[in-house]
């Protein structure tokens, strides 16, 4: 037993003084492949790389992508103590005055003019607004608009060279999604977290007049109020797939038509479409809910009670019918002189539902208001035409003109009537609207993902 310990104490000796003859004469022979810190203990250091792509599962694009347009938004405003007036609470405390009370929140930059939306209750009662971007540059803020029953506001800031997000489409929001939510909580800074969609079209929870929540578990804190909830496909860009199967199958309906010319393709608004009605050529048109009114004028007496209003096939797996969506806006123009009292009077304008009616449109087919005219009824068959538009409004998604739309319905239009002549095909019209689409969005700035 003494002769193990006596060797086993001899080679350790010989160790400890090798190791100390190297680390006197050649130490860097230790520092390869490690780092000694300051309290002599031997760290290893991993060799030096250039990552050129996200780690696997890494959500730094989509967090690179939308971060720069949500905005750190610091309010001050002036209050004085609830009993400030009291004779005996100033007897006692004397004059309080008024004090400074600070707030903090969040906001995402929607418009290159500036204009960006938060929460109502980050600003409501603001005497001053202050926005801090993420590339440090700070702002006043003024209200635009306040809505304390959606909890929404919008406020707007004097910059130039604004980034800015683009806003995705909550109706399609799935339980189980992977969402960013991007904000300043406790004013420490802009921050992110990770978290999954844990409901939606949450509503009765006693918060808002209006409730229609979408419910994350990401991490949220105070501060985080009105910034983003990002999805995590940011990373790639909107989807744009304007030839998938359901435009093939359209493409496909119509082509044949064409060819066995069993359709007519003169324009619409031609006299040559109202003759085709009335001397019964034609016998039916596919047009948006607006075009019923239209029709009835374009026919005159010709079918007056055979017409019927439908909606199209199931071309695009909803699993239901649908219909054509779209129609005409009115706005206020961002240089008016008068852009309140504008807003009025459109709104006024847009809630005369019967008037409107009465004059051939067909405003909000949803509203419960817009009822069906007797004499569209009656040139219908007595049909109620603008409950079958409420049915087929509520077959749809919401629908939103993308950045440049005008450009790419140029482009459609001008392929449809070489569509129409036989020198292009039908189904060219929607790789048209593919091509144009992406290159619109691609001139705009906007990541696309094809």
């Amino acid at each position: 037993m003494k002769r193990f310990w006596l060797l086993f104490s001899q080679t350790v000796t010989v160790f400890v003084a090798a190791y100390f003859v190297v680390a006197t004469l050649q130490p860097d022979w230790l520092q390869r492949g490690a780092m000694r810190s300051g309290a002599g203990i031997a760290l290893i250091e991993a060799p030096a790389t250039t990552l050129t792509q996200p780690a696997p599962g890494s959500l730094s694009s989509a967090a690179r992508k939308a971060a720069p347009a949500v905005v750190s938004i610091n309010t001050s405003k002036e209050v004085r103590h609830p009993r400030s007036n009291d004779p005996w609470f100033q007897f006692f405390f004397g004059d309080q005055g008024s004090q400074a009370q600070a707030g903090l929140g969040s906001g995402v930059i929607i418009s290159p003019d500036g204009y960006i939306l938060t929460n109502n209750h980050v600003v409501e009662g603001a005497d001053e607004i202050e926005v801090v971007l993420t590339d440090g540059r700070k702002a006043p803020a003024k209200v635009v608009g306040l809505d304390p029953e959606t909890d929404l506001a919008v406020i707007k800031i004097n910059l130039d060279k604004l980034p800015v997000i683009v806003l995705g489409q909550s109706e399609l929001a799935r339980v189980g999604d992977v969402v960013l939510a991007i904000g300043n909580p406790f004013g420490v800074g802009q921050t992110v977290t990770m978290g999954i969609i844990s409901a939606t079209g949450r509503n009765q929870l006693g918060l808002n007049t209006y409730e229609d929540f979408i419910q994350t578990d990401a991490a949220i804190n105070p501060g985080n109020s009105g910034g983003a909830l990002v999805n995590a496909d940011a990373a790639t860009g909107e989807l744009v797939n304007t030839n998938g199967s359901g435009s093939q199958a359209f493409a496909e309906t119509f082509q044949e038509l064409i060819d066995n010319k069993a359709t007519l393709t003169n324009p619409r608004w031609v006299p040559s479409f109202d003759a085709s009605l009335q001397d019964g050529t034609l016998i039916g048109n596919i047009g948006a809910a607006w075009e019923a009114p239209l029709f009835k004028d374009s026919a005159g007496d010709t079918g007056k009670g055979d017409w019927r209003v439908t909606q199209i096939g199931d071309w695009f797996g909803n699993g239901t019918s649908t219909g054509p969506d779209g129609g005409s806006a009115v706005a206020v123009l961002k240089n008016s002189k008068h852009p309140k009292e504008a807003m009025e009077f459109l709104d006024w304008f847009n809630t005369q539902v019967p008037d409107l009616v009465s004059q051939g449109l067909v405003p909000a087919a949803t509203t419960e208001g817009a009822e069906t005219p007797s004499e569209w009824s009656t040139f219908f068959g007595g049909q109620d035409i603008m409950k079958e538009f409420k049915t087929a409004n509520n077959n749809m998604g919401d629908f939103t003109y993308m950045p440049g739309f005008s450009a790419v319905g140029a482009a459609m239009k001008q392929t449809a009537a070489k569509a129409a002549d036989g020198s292009a095909k039908v189904s060219d019209v929607f790789d048209t609207a593919q091509k144009t689409s992406v290159d619109t969005l691609k001139n705009l700035g906007l990541s696309v993902k094809e």
